[in-house]
């Protein structure tokens, strides 16, 4: 099965962890071409990379299909960074890989849980994003295997 990778992303910060009561910080989201993926670390240059021993969110993956549901049941266009999840992809249902191993591009993965949306969705996108996205956050997973994914297809951002 192939699997779309539309867009990916890096931060070198954490905008919302430890921020409740608080403004968000203003990471950035970069956008790459490619990511290079070390097993059991995570994604080079991300705030995650090292984060902790078999962290169940080294690399985070989010639905291009949702975004444009979300997009369209909110009016609202926003970049697919706003989620601030790494891995954008296209033609797969990414529930289907909780507790599960893949692979893409030669890598694999374990999926771990739902990337569960919480109340700064309503924030960074919109009032009502989370309980939009309840279900279909996107997912965490593990890196098994080191390498360097790159997009398949870029679609642009609004």
């Amino acid at each position: 099965m192939a699997v779309e990778i539309v867009h990916l992303y890096r931060s070198p910060g954490h905008n919302f962890v430890g921020r409740h009561g608080k403004a968000p910080r203003e990471h950035p989201m970069v956008e790459e071409q490619e990511l290079g993926c070390e097993a059991g670390r995570g994604i080079q240059g991300d705030r995650y990379f090292d984060f902790r021993d078999r962290f169940k969110g080294q690399v985070t993956f989010f639905a291009w299909e949702t975004h444009e549901d979300l997009c369209n049941c909110l009016r609202l266009r926003h970049p697919p960074s706003v989620y601030r999840r790494n891995i954008i992809t296209r033609g797969i249902d990414l529930n289907q890989w909780i507790k599960t191993e893949f692979e893409i591009q030669g890598i694999r993965f374990e999926g771990t849980e739902e990337a569960s949306p919480c109340y700064w969705m309503n924030t960074a996108f919109g009032p009502g994003a989370e309980d939009l996205l309840k279900g279909r956050g996107g997912l965490r997973a593990r890196i098994l295997s080191s390498g360097a994914l790159r997009t398949s297809s870029p679609v642009p951002s609004p």
